[in-house]
């Protein structure tokens, strides 16, 4: 049976960028004196088992996989970037600090916006459809809002160019070009399967999802929007893995256009270090998962 065709992804980190493979993922991370560690390492079975091309269930294993090795590449490249000082960050501090970011961020963008319409909007509306419309546009426009915000941010600016190397270097890689810096500089920043786009993805489906919900009590509202994410997280990667395929269809590419403007927030255009970085990360996970073909 021939092997189904693989898309390589990535994430940007902490003066580096993490690429993730079939079989194992890659970092390679800017050191304070300038020199990259590049290491890989393989993938736990979970993350790379039959369950993982089983549809809608692939979403909720990618959406775990993408939370625990995201947060633990993340970790890693904040130790090497701190290590010009000498300082070991413990890691319980890093791990609550993801922890507590995650849960901030279920508040802002789910509980938040319900919250602000039931007490704000609904006393004046009778549609429970309208309702759960002016929701799904506040959870938007938050999430807009708070994406424009940390751009600003010097740091955030240096990881959204990591970023756009990250688009840069797969988009370059699946046109089938040399991975090389002067090849891969003329590529788009933007990408049909960038996590920005599958978020915004996710805050449309929730609408359409929350308005079969009705407007049940304030308590049970909260629970749903915190339960269902997995859910809905399921649905949207049907979505984004759908539209990856097919992003030359020009009814795909359609709907694929806002999430790929609203990528213009999170990324940036990378310098050839920061290429260099995401080249070398992809190249380092194309050789280890070689190694295990041969």
């Amino acid at each position: 049976m021939p092997q189904q065709p693989f898309y390589y992804g990535g994430q940007a980190l902490i003066e580096g960028v993490m690429m993730r493979g079939r079989e194992h993922i890659a970092t390679a991370i800017r050191r304070p004196n300038g020199e990259l560690e590049i290491l890989s390492k393989p993938l736990p079975s979970i993350y790379k088992g039959k369950l993982r091309n089983a549809p809608f269930v692939r979403g909720i294993i990618v959406l775990i996989e993408t939370l625990i090795l995201g947060i633990q590449t993340t970790l890693h490249s904040a130790q090497v970037a701190a290590s010009e000082e000498e300082e070991d960050i413990p890691a319980g501090v890093l791990w609550g600090s993801m922890a507590i970011a995650l849960a901030f961020a279920v508040a802002i963008f789910f509980v938040l916006p319900l919250l602000v319409t039931r007490y704000l909007i609904d006393p004046f509306i009778s549609s429970s459809l309208a309702s759960n419309l002016i929701e799904g546009a506040l959870r938007i426009g938050i999430f807009v809002a708070y994406l424009w915000l940390i751009g600003w941010m010097k740091d955030i600016k240096k990881v959204f160019a990591y970023h756009g190397a990250e688009h840069k270097t797969i988009n370059a890689f699946e046109a089938g070009m040399p991975l090389e810096v002067d090849a891969v500089k003329s590529y788009s920043t933007a990408h049909a399967r960038c996590g920005t786009s599958f978020t915004l993805i996710v805050m449309v489906i929730a609408i359409l999802v929350f308005a079969l919900l009705g407007r049940p009590v304030l308590w049970l509202s909260i629970t749903s929007r915190i339960v269902l994410i997995p859910v809905i997280a399921a649905i949207g990667y049907e979505f984004v893995k759908f539209g990856g395929a097919h992003s030359h269809n020009p009814v795909v590419h359609t709907l694929l256009v806002p999430g790929l403007l609203m990528q213009s927030l999170t990324t940036r255009e990378p310098n050839d270090n920061q290429l260099e970085a995401a080249i070398a990360a992809l190249k380092k996970a194309i050789e280890a998962d070689s190694s295990v073909v041969s």
